[in-house]
């Protein structure tokens, strides 16, 4: 027996040094940023086992593994009716704006549309309102994609009027992550699919293909209706946004795209439906011809854990780059790369007026402390920060230089940038971006500005907390 038990002990020792050696050569030869690559390094040799498993779960790198055909990409863009590249030179755009819509356009093939009107939403009411009167006068068909659909009130009321519009003749495709729904009940879920509602998760759990990518979540917002009206932003689809919970009323940001903007938006559902359904959808009457509005312009801009490039970190970090006047950000949770501290850093020390609002409480304890500790430099280099007070600032909003605003569904953070599928709209209108400033400053009343003295004397444990918690940062 104790023979038996030294030839198990032997052969278990030998699997777990050769098994941990081959994952941390993995990890070695991917080739990503030294920190990210030591933190894995260390998960593996301190809790070995378990370091392997959340490694298979959360580490693998997918970028050069292709999630989403690249033909299917191509083949859905070719039914799109978008401003051709050649003609960009045409309009009167700065040297700075061309440079930022050629490397949207190089690093994700993101359009550029022209004439589309936009509308912006800052409170859950009123944003839901106008997407439920858009639902209620489709005819032909809806495509809605959340990251979550709450089983609540909110949550039932689009359910209910999905039915009663599938079961009027109109086709409806919904797309929810696996993750992100897990709440959902059976009964919730096939009530739609029982009137004709087409609806998929996306990278469920229970295959071997979302087990090894359970990290890697959909975390787009996106509502079509006829091709002809679109919305994106920050929101999900739940209550917390109309009534609060215990962090109080969560604030956020939606945009409704009306005209040939609409367009970027079905691009990035059918694409993704492709991927969950495997059915490629090309006909033209997803593409109506739009109506013309006032003479703006906007690129839809996606991200996600296969693409080539982090493509909105890219073109925040040129955005800001291009600065002259201004930079007002929001943004739930603050973990960035080094590049985009850095050039938001360079921003203020250069005198442009850089302000980050962020909220001072949050739903993950660990994120929060993690993303406190990178306050303190941030203030060294005169950038002003805001905590958000009482209600949760949950908008992910970028406004620069009354020229240009971002409106999307990417925190500041590095999952947002490489690890989950994300979207942004740029858009390139002065009516815009002055609507998004106006509220920013709206915003600051209910703000804490921070003073860099005191935030330096705070107690010594607190910033410790904060500091062990960034060590993660790569992680989270």
């Amino acid at each position: 027996m104790t023979l038996f038990l030294d030839i198990m002990f032997y052969i278990f020792t030998g699997l777990y040094l050769y098994t941990s050696a081959v994952v941390i050569m993995v990890v070695l030869l991917e080739n990503r940023n030294p920190v990210k690559t030591l933190s894995w390094i260390m998960l593996l040799i301190m809790v070995p086992i378990f370091g392997v498993i959340i490694y298979l779960m959360l580490g693998q790198d997918f970028r050069r593994r292709k999630i989403i055909s690249r033909n299917s990409i191509r083949e859905i863009s070719k039914s799109d009716h978008s401003c051709p590249m050649k003609q960009w030179v045409n309009h009167d755009f700065t040297t700075d704006q061309l440079k930022l819509m050629r490397l949207l356009y190089n690093n994700s093939q993101a359009y550029l549309y022209e004439n589309t009107k936009v509308d912006v939403f800052t409170d859950g009411a009123s944003a839901f309102e106008s997407m439920f009167e858009a639902l209620e006068a489709a005819k032909d068909h809806i495509h809605i994609e959340f990251y979550i659909i709450e089983n609540d009130e909110v949550g039932n009321r689009m359910r209910e009027l999905l039915i009663r519009k599938s079961l009027s003749g109109v086709r409806i495709r919904v797309i929810y992550d696996y993750l992100g729904g897990l709440k959902l009940k059976h009964v919730f879920l096939n009530s739609m699919r029982d009137s004709g509602i087409f609806i998929q998760p996306f990278l469920p759990a229970d295959s071997m293909l979302g087990f090894s990518r359970i990290n890697y979540r959909n975390h787009r917002k996106v509502v079509v209706i006829d091709g002809k009206v679109g919305f994106t932003g920050g929101m999900n689809i739940a209550d917390r946004y109309v009534k609060g919970n215990n962090l109080g009323l969560w604030r956020d940001t939606f945009v409704r795209l009306e005209g040939s903007g609409v367009f970027g938006l079905q691009n990035c559902f059918l694409i993704d439906w492709n991927f969950v359904d495997n059915k490629i959808i090309t006909d033209s009457k997803y593409y109506p011809k739009p109506n013309n509005f006032r003479n703006n312009h906007l690129q839809i801009v996606t991200s996600g854990p296969d693409t080539d490039w982090e493509t909105i970190m890219q073109g925040i970090v040129m955005a800001v780059s291009n600065a002259t006047k201004y930079v007002y950000i929001h943004t739930p949770y603050f973990l960035p790369p080094e590049s985009l501290i850095t050039t938001l850093q360079s921003a203020a020390l250069s005198g442009i007026d850089v302000c980050l609002m962020m909220p001072e409480r949050s739903d993950s304890r660990l994120t929060h402390a993690a993303s406190r500790s990178y306050v303190q430099g941030l203030l060294e280099s005169g950038i002003r920060v805001f905590f958000y007070r009482h209600n949760f600032l949950h908008s992910k909003a970028i406004v620069i230089d009354d020229e240009l605003a971002i409106v999307g569904t990417a925190n500041m953070d590095v999952r947002s940038y490489e690890q989950n599928f994300e979207i942004s709209a740029f858009i390139y209108d002065k009516k815009t971006a002055l609507a998004l400033k106006r509220s920013f400053r709206n915003d600051m009343k209910s703000c804490k500005l921070l003073n860099l003295n005191l935030w330096k004397s705070r107690k010594r444990m607190e910033k410790f907390k904060e500091s062990v918690a960034r060590l993660f940062s790569p992680m989270l």
